[in-house]
């Protein structure tokens, strides 16, 4: 059904009724819809809350009956109001015409300007509160009646509403009232067959092509009121909408009526206060979903409705992403064709604001976890690569796989498993007297050559048979991981600075620390004594200047410290844990701001999109007002390989026997498969279906990337680089679209991921020129990139229906939230499977923690078969 993929209009709906004010009769605007009901309250200063529509059953049946006995004008050619107007009067059947006195004195009646309700901004309230009693007195008096101007008002101009509306939004205006002239109703239900812009009609300038017009006696104002209401609730409604864009007769609309009473659910009264205003739900179901049989001869499309975008179409897993094409490197060449169309846009799409947090926040994190990687590497290899080969190769690997990969929102990094294989392949090289780095860079090119061949035969075909079970497992994992090392790092701090635990305040006059020179002509005469007496004093002079020695000039000069608080820094642990929480508090707190409900929307969006760097800022300037000395981050400053012994070319012969060259097969192979892995499972989260993504994968094309790198890599000595999970989940996170003209009372709607190249390459770039930045770089706490490590794991933790699985576990079952899976699966089932997750993620993690965690990705490709048959009755 091509038509369903076409949506009519958006619109929106203004109720003006005719009320009696100052100067007599006028049109008055009282509530209006865009998907929700917004009514003027009391005393009509304001607007209400939206909420959702109530009505009154019989309000419904009455306008069935309107529509059934009163005038349909469907395709109208009118170009004004009056015109409208005028037509709509002669129109009317003969048994409901009215005299040419009664239909001039209606016609004055419709042609009136009515008073439009605008919310007033909070300055212009509080200027309106000083002014004088004369300009308030004559502000009171009555307004003469004019007529309606058939052009916008400037305070329509200017209505800031028009923002909550989408480009090619429309206008459609209900009228009712009573008169005290009519002794039957008169009803005008109007489409016109050209949508016309009709003054200032309503209260935004927008076109209009629908009008329902119900005037009628008096003593009915309640009931024309709700029938209003009706009409209203029936035009913001998609599949009523439709209806009316193509009835070709009075009966279409009648049954488009019908259609709705069917899906109506009626309150029973006594068990539901009407006054009750419902709050708009969180989510609303696709129009499609109530498209019924009666409704499927409705195919024409509505009149330039926007085609929905690809993010429809099927999972990547199903795609031709993923379908071999039987020849050599055939995916590898559908994957460039795929993405070569898209190339430069992925450099003009960055060109917003949005990418600009996002550069700043995952760079931190990309920095952050050089730092961390390097710093173990360098211990694990006897500074055969550190802090700087990581740093270099983070920069080099990272850019060119931003420049040419097929997922240019992948973010590479080293990984556990591959710091555990680095560590395994050192020791191996000690017992046996090889050349590390030589034996590296063989088993490098093998592993390159084997990731050729995968490309080349397809092999990326696979990873469509991955479910949701390795997918949640391998990100609950990564997330895990983060969330453990940001938490031993910070628990590491209180070795680091030990906290006084012996401290008394009863002893607090002990407590020093002197410098103790070995030398027996400097203080022999106190060398014992924790505080220099005044005997000893004048003794030993000398004992007032050696005092005074800082830490570092006494050890300089071979002397070392005596004292119960030598090694003691006060209150630096405490800090650093307070730098880390609030960090993590304050990330949190600020990403959720954009759904708070003080300040403009803008500027909610704005503080959410920079919130990662805002917190960063905030306790960064918290930890230099109080001066402690924190753990900074430090960076190297110079270029040169962390072990003065290597190069930065390795040779790949002449260290190690030849035989070497082809023993580097074996561990090649292990390695093989531990990249594949790791990198196509997180290719496979990156291009989730409900992520949206427009220009497509390309399994293919980053294996390839990823394989060639390895050569670079391992000629160079620096580490190597694959898919980082949680970090690349943080960009995707950092750079999703949501829509900016939402209605109100509805949640802002994911319209995808800002897909670009720019934002992953500035990072790659930053990192490498840091090496030239440590005089700025320095300032940063380290407890405060751990809080951001933190907030990256939580947030892709929270990202996976494992996490809400898990929490159903410790919930009762009256208190579980009414998700879809619970209503068609069985609970104890839903609980297996989750069990089931639990119990492999703890022997995956059992696993990491030992040395055999190289064999990892062989564990999670066997829960991967071993896991489908369950998933599949969840899903």
């Amino acid at each position: 059904m091509r038509w369903l993929r076409r949506r009519c209009p958006l619109l929106f709906v203004q109720l003006n009724e005719l009320l009696c004010g100052p100067a007599g009769l006028e049109w008055r605007e009282t509530a209006r819809w865009i998907k929700f009901e917004e009514k003027v309250e009391d005393g009509g200063e304001r607007w209400s809350a939206p909420h959702v529509t109530a009505l009154l059953l019989h309000s419904l049946f009455e306008l069935r009956m309107c529509l059934q006995e009163g005038t349909v004008l469907l395709d109208l050619d009118a170009r004004s109001f009056k015109e409208i107007i005028d037509k709509a009067l002669s129109g009317q059947p003969v048994e409901r015409a009215l005299r040419p006195e009664l239909r001039q004195r209606l016609a004055a009646v419709r042609l009136q300007q009515p008073r439009h309700h605008t919310a007033t901004p909070p300055l212009r309230t509080l200027a309106r509160l000083g002014l004088s009693p004369c300009r308030e007195k004559a502000k009171k008096l009555p307004e003469p009646r004019t007529e309606l101007s058939e052009t916008p008002l400037k305070e329509q101009l200017k209505n800031k509403f028009k923002k909550k509306l989408p480009p090619g939004a429309e206008v459609a205006s209900v009228l009712v009232g009573e008169v005290d002239f009519l002794e039957k109703p008169f009803i005008a239900f109007i489409r016109l067959k050209e949508v016309v812009a009709l003054g200032a009609l309503a209260e935004i300038a927008l076109p209009s092509r629908f009008l329902f017009i119900l005037l009628g006696p008096r003593a009915k104002a309640k009931a024309y009121h709700e029938i209003g209401r009706a009409m209203a609730t029936l035009l913001t409604d998609e599949v009523f909408q439709r209806v009316a864009q193509q009835a070709e007769q009075r009966e279409d609309l009648i049954a488009g009526i019908d259609e709705f009473l069917e899906e109506l659910t009626v309150l029973p009264p006594g068990k539901w206060d009407p006054s009750t205003r419902i709050p708009p739900p969180k989510c609303l179901p696709a129009p499609h979903k109530r498209i019924s049989m009666h409704l499927r001869e409705w195919k024409a499309p509505c009149n330039k409705g926007p085609a929905e975008d690809r993010s429809g179409a099927g999972h990547p897993h199903f795609s031709d992403e993923l379908e071999r094409t039987g020849r050599l490197f055939g995916g590898l060449l559908r994957d460039i064709r795929r993405k070569a169309p898209w190339y430069w846009s992925d450099f003009s799409d960055a060109l917003h604001i949005q990418c600009l947090s996002a550069v700043l926040y995952i760079y931190l994190a990309t920095v952050t976890n050089a730092i961390t990687f390097g710093g173990m590497l360098g211990d694990a290899t006897d500074n055969m690569q550190g802090v700087l080969e990581s740093f270099l190769g983070t920069a080099f690997a990272g850019s060119i796989f931003c420049l040419f990969a097929g997922q240019p929102l992948t973010i590479l990094s080293s990984t556990g498993p591959m710091l555990v294989f680095e560590r395994l392949l050192f020791s191996c090289s000690e017992d046996y007297n090889l050349d590390y780095l030589e034996f590296r860079l063989w088993i490098g090119l093998w592993v390159a050559f084997f990731g050729l061949v995968l490309v080349a035969t397809e092999a990326s075909y696979l990873v469509q048979y991955f479910t949701r079970f390795t997918e949640e497992g391998f990100c609950a994992l990564i997330s895990l991981i983060f969330i453990y090392d940001s938490m031993k790092k910070m628990v590491s701090l209180a070795d680091t600075y030990p906290i006084n635990w012996q401290y008394r305040s009863e002893d607090v006059t002990l407590y020093n620390c002197i410098c103790n020179l070995s030398s027996p002509g400097n203080v022999s005469a106190w060398n014992n004594t924790l505080l220099p007496s005044p005997l000893a004093l004048q003794e030993c002079p000398e004992a007032v200047t050696l005092a005074r020695l800082s830490r570092t000039q006494c050890l300089d000069q071979g002397g070392h410290l005596l004292g119960a608080s030598c090694h003691y820094v006060p209150d630096v642990t405490l800090m650093s844990f307070l730098l880390f929480g609030g960090t993590f508090l304050c990330s949190t707190m600020l990403k959720r701001f954009k759904t708070s409900r003080y300040f403009p929307t803008m500027f909610r969006k704005l503080v959410s999109d920079f919130s990662i760097i805002l917190a960063i800022l905030i306790f960064c300037a918290v930890d230099a007002v109080l001066g402690l000395e924190t753990p900074k981050l430090l960076v190297p400053s110079e270029l040169k390989p962390t072990n003065p012994a290597r190069g930065w070319i390795i040779s790949p012969f002449g260290a190690n026997p030849w035989w070497v060259c082809l023993l580097s097969v074996v561990p090649a192979v292990l390695v093989t498969i531990l990249i594949f892995m790791d990198q196509q499972i997180t290719a496979v989260i990156l291009n989730r279906r409900e992520y949206k993504l427009q220009k497509g994968a390309g399994f293919h094309l980053d294996l390839f990337c990823v394989s060639l790198l390895m050569i670079v890599t391992s000629v160079t000595g620096l580490p190597w680089y694959v898919s980082a999970t949680v970090i690349s989940l943080a960009h995707m996170e950092s750079l999703k679209k949501e829509s900016t003209t939402s209605a109100p009372g509805e949640q802002p709607k994911f319209l995808g991921i800002r897909e670009q190249r720019l934002t992953g390459l500035v990072v790659f770039i930053l990192t490498g020129v840091s090496v030239f930045m440590a005089p700025i770089l320095k300032y940063i706490p380290m407890p405060v990139l751990y809080g951001v490590f933190l907030h990256m794991g939580v947030a892709a933790l929270n990202s996976i229906q494992f996490t809400e699985r898990v929490q159903l576990l410790l919930m009762p079952a009256k208190h579980q939230p009414d998700l879809v899976y619970l209503r068609h699966v069985p609970l104890r089932r839903v609980h297996l499977f989750t069990f089931i997750q639990v119990l492999c993620l703890a022997m995956l993690w059992v696993l990491k923690s030992t040395m055999a965690a190289i064999i990892f990705p062989l564990m999670a490709d066997l829960m991967h078969r071993q896991g489908p048959e369950i998933n599949i009755s969840v899903n």
